[in-house]
């Protein structure tokens, strides 16, 4: 089974700064740990709302090997939410169905997910997906969204992700 590796970014100022402890990414390889079978290693990092530096995280992370690439955070309308943009700018794909999707989910417990810009791409043989930045919106995007996540990773080069069956099922077509 191979090892996935998995990038975990939280784009937060006040997280990047220690004025509150990060439980985004945290929930974020909370799920990955229930719905892989694959053992995976993580490459975190919590950083300011600045696309430059998010961009770079982006590129970095994808340059190194990461399979996926989940980000959590600054996906809203404020000023300060860059992270779609900065998505959009490394990725030479756009997936615009994990947004809609995740979108379409996160109306169904609170009317202002239409103000969520999450997204999702592909950067080198990195899948890239924008989650908002609550753990329990991240819970149910994550749900809706995944059992598309490992055949994505199949069909852009990345390795090639184990599903729990108990926790989450996955679609694949067959070969």
């Amino acid at each position: 089974m191979d090892l996935i590796k998995i990038g975990v970014i939280t784009t937060s100022d006040r997280a990047s700064q220690g004025i509150y402890e990060d439980i985004s990414g945290k929930a974020i390889i909370e799920v990955m740990g229930e719905y892989l079978l694959n053992e995976c290693a993580y490459e975190y990092r919590c950083i300011p709302d600045e696309q430059p530096i998010i961009e770079a995280t982006l590129l970095e992370l994808a340059k190194s090997g990461c399979d996926l690439i989940v980000t959590t955070g600054g996906t809203g309308p404020a000023p300060r939410d860059v992270t779609p943009e900065a998505t959009e700018a490394v990725c030479q794909k756009m997936l615009p169905g994990f947004g809609e999707l995740m979108r379409s989910t996160s109306l169904r417990f609170v009317p202002t997910a239409i103000l969520s810009r999450q997204s999702a791409g592909v950067c080198e043989k990195s899948l890239i997906v924008n989650l908002p930045g609550k753990p329990k919106s991240i819970r149910e995007c994550l749900e809706a969204v995944f059992p598309a996540i490992p055949y994505c990773c199949d069909l852009i080069g990345a390795s090639y992700m184990e599903a729990n069956s108990e926790n989450i099922t996955i679609f694949r077509p067959k070969q």
